[in-house]
């Protein structure tokens, strides 16, 4: 490994890891430059698995041999290292998780290429917050759903947050970004996929009566959290979806959410041709 002790906060090898906890900053400069941050040697493992390449590596030393072998393949790749307090003053948080690595972004699939063969999809409109979009990912990933696709609005599932709470998932469950609802709707019913909005709304469907006969192929749609799904997206559906509530609770947090209509409509081995 090239190993490169940190000396000078300013030099342009560690700017990609300065100030990530200035959310404005992340959002400019993860996509305009290119990369996102991997948080944990766990999670940058998955990030390699994936076949994303690092650009970098920042570290303090008694995580160098937990990172070493995950560099095999790069041996160029800097590694930077530093002290517990310069490294916290470099990203303006103590980084207990040990390890950060600046990743090049893969592109983008195109959205049929995604989900050709697909059976499950989720799309995530105008989702904001990054720990939602995290946790969905996970549930996605652990309840066996094949894709995910956001919206042009929707946060950035490679934000440092994101991948974190995901705990690496956003790197092993494909996505990609879905055009508009008048261009995605005839492009997910030309794939075969039935569009179920999960909502409250008076013709809803209880999850109860829809879990008995799923479409075969079928897109999750699920809404930001303060305002749900918009307009285009509900007269897109097929089908408007609800989960049952109790107690005057009339919703769940959209990735508690997530999870039981993942759960409930998952694709079952007796499915399965």
């Amino acid at each position: 490994m090239q190993i490169i002790p940190i000396t000078d906060l300013t030099a342009a090898g560690v700017s990609d890891y300065a100030r990530l906890t200035d959310v404005a900053l992340r959002r400019v400069s993860e996509p305009e430059g290119g990369l996102y941050i991997a948080e944990s040697s766990k999670v940058i493992e998955r990030a390699l698995r994936a076949g994303h390449v690092p650009r970098s590596v920042l570290l303090q030393k008694q995580w160098l041999a937990d990172v070493e072998p995950l560099l095999a393949d790069f041996p160029d790749v800097p590694v930077y290292v530093g002290e517990p307090a310069v490294l916290e003053q470099l990203t303006g948080y103590n980084m207990h998780r040990g390890a950060l690595a600046a990743m090049q972004r893969p592109a983008l699939a195109p959205v049929e290429e995604l989900i050709r063969d697909a059976r499950r999809i989720v799309i995530l409109e105008d989702i904001v917050d990054h720990t939602n979009i995290g946790a969905i990912f996970r549930a996605v990933a652990g309840l066996g759903a094949d894709a995910v696709l956001i919206t042009p609005r929707c946060a950035d599932p490679l934000y440092r947050r994101s991948v974190r709470v995901s705990m690496g998932t956003v790197l092993q469950v494909p996505w990609t970004r879905l055009p508009e609802w008048d261009e995605a709707t005839p492009l997910l019913h030309s794939l075969g996929f039935h569009i179920a909005a999960l909502a409250l709304s008076d013709d809803a469907v209880s999850l109860e009566e829809f879990e008995k006969n799923p479409p075969e192929k079928l897109a999750i749609v699920l809404g930001s959290e303060g305002d749900g799904l918009s307009r285009a997206a509900l007269a897109s559906a097929d089908t408007t979806v609800t989960i049952p509530m109790l107690h005057g609770v009339d919703s769940l947090n959209v990735a508690a959410a997530s999870a039981v209509a993942l759960y409930a409509l998952r694709v079952r081995a007796a499915d399965v041709a």
